[in-house]
């Protein structure tokens, strides 16, 4: 697996997404345009049909009144009565506003004009022929009209007027029929262009299906490589960690191999030398006392150094294998060091033993007493606790430990720094007797608890066999007394040694 740290650059659409995306944006605006003038065509219709509609009406109403103005003129010549005359006084009044409006819907078509200015010349001559008539039928009477529709053809000019009108409804309807046929072909071609819009769209549509599958399964199949990468990263680390983990267990194993031997060796050859060399010092200060006192005073002080070395001898001894843990078993070296450290550090520590813990192998034995000296050494170093319980107890398949005190307690943060050595060194000890261990905040979040379980039926691969443990008591040259009698040896100390952990600290 390869990493690189190399700045990546800003990331950017692929070119053909960029068109894609551009080519959708020019079928909007085109689908949009093709809309307003579809709109537009079809307003411009519309307004084509009501203009000729009005025109129709207008036309229909000119019509109708000039038709009205002369029933009335000859209803009056009949009857006499002005009643009549009233139709005639509306068309008088309301012609010339109905030829203004007409005027302003045939503003664009001067055909209809020209058409229009005829049929108002028309309209203005019939009325003025009726003004007339009316004028000579009150000075007249009725036969000066007779003579007068005798002389004029009024039904001709009538004729005329209608023929006009017709004239002007046709070519108004021709009009609008020309406009909805243009109409018509821009809508064909605007259905064409939407036709071709969606099937540019549909087109667009599956490019872009096609864009999102591929980035899809690009992205399903980088998604895949990454997870099986980050499967290998986790197996590597785990079995890099199993393989940290069973190193650090050998570690510790041939530790306990590598103090047993130098327990033994400084025991068996170191002792055996220091006693034979305090005999020939006590030999030749009792031969020189007499004769030549000053040199049986030297000697008398090599003889005290001497047993100061030996009894160095016998701490180093007690610290690489504490030699209660053999002769008299794990219970007594628990209380006699707990004794000790109550001794030593003022802190007041009892020990509780529950059962038969004695039955626990070397191995078993010296990983227990271990996991008690770590927590005990934290306890004195960092906890500033006044009392403090170490309690073993034999259960049902093993060893269970429990070490209490009730100081300033351990941050949950701190059991899993990498620099807690003292820690990983206890729960390595547990782990490589197939044990387990924890450690967390103490009964009412007060102080720190040390939990551990030490199965006695699962023996770790590689442990100790009892023959390879230093078995025998250590001895002490006998000190000689003042009269050249030798006094009896000192009992052997367990003197309170708390070594550092793996980095000199145990949190």
């Amino acid at each position: 697996m390869y990493f690189t740290t190399e700045p990546e650059g800003a990331p950017a659409l692929p070119f053909y997404a960029t068109v894609l995306g551009l080519v959708c944006v020019l079928i909007l605006v085109v689908n949009g345009a093709s809309l307003f003038h579809n709109l537009s065509s079809l307003n411009g219709a519309n307004a084509v049909q009501g203009q000729t509609a009005r025109v129709s009406d207008k036309l229909q109403n000119l019509n109708v009144l000039v038709m009205d103005a002369e029933s009335s003129v000859r209803g009056y010549y009949l009857s006499g009565s002005d009643v009549w005359l009233g139709p005639m006084r509306t068309a008088s009044a309301e012609i010339e506003p109905q030829f203004r409006e007409l005027e302003s819907l045939l503003a664009d078509s001067p055909s209809q004009l020209k058409n229009l200015s005829q049929l108002r010349t028309l309209v203005r001559r019939k009325l003025d022929v009726l003004d007339q008539t009316l004028a000579v039928y009150r000075q007249g009477g009725l036969e000066d009209i007779a003579k007068i529709a005798a002389t004029t053809d009024s039904k001709a000019d009538m004729d005329e007027i209608r023929l006009l009108l017709v004239i002007m409804q046709q070519e108004q309807n021709e009009v609008m029929a020309a406009r909805r046929a243009a109409f018509y072909a821009e809508y064909q071609n605007a259905v064409l262009l939407g036709i071709g819009i969606n099937a540019a769209a549909i087109l667009v549509i599956v490019l872009f299906y096609g864009l999102i599958r591929s980035s899809y399964f690009a992205r399903l199949a980088t998604q895949r490589a990454l997870q099986h990468a980050n499967e290998n990263l986790e197996s590597m680390v785990a079995m890099r960690t199993e393989q940290l983990s069973v190193l650090s267990r050998h570690l510790i194993r041939l530790s306990e191999e590598e103090k047993s031997r130098l327990a033994r060796e400084l025991h068996d050859e170191l002792g055996a030398n220091l006693t034979a060399i305090s005999i020939d010092i006590n030999c030749a200060a009792d031969e020189l006392r007499t004769e030549h006192a000053h040199i049986a005073q030297r000697l008398d002080r090599a003889r005290m150094t001497l047993v100061t070395t030996v009894e160095l001898k016998r701490r180093i001894v007690e610290d690489l294998r504490p030699s209660l843990l053999d002769n008299l078993g794990l219970a007594a070296a628990l209380q006699s060091y707990c004794e000790e450290f109550a001794s030593v550090t003022g802190v007041e520590c009892e020990a509780l033993i529950e059962g038969d813990v004695d039955v626990a192998g070397p191995m078993h034995a010296i990983a227990v007493f271990r996991i008690v000296q770590e927590a005990l050494n934290n306890i004195a170093k960092y906890a500033g606790a006044r009392t403090v319980i170490v309690h073993l107890a034999r259960e049902a398949g093993g060893l269970a430990l429990e070490v209490s005190d009730d100081g300033v307690g351990i941050d949950v943060d701190a059991v899993s720094k990498p620099k807690s050595h003292g820690l990983l060194g206890m729960r390595e000890r547990a782990l490589l007797l197939g044990g387990s261990l924890q450690v967390k905040r103490g009964v009412n979040d007060t102080g720190t608890c040390v939990e551990a379980f030490i199965p006695l039926a699962a023996q770790a691969e590689g442990a100790l066999a009892p023959h390879d443990l230093p078995a025998p008591a250590l001895s002490v040259p006998p000190r000689p007394s003042a009269g050249g009698h030798t006094q009896s040896s000192q009992p052997c100390s367990t003197l309170l040694h708390t070594p550092q952990g793996l980095d000199g600290q145990l949190r």
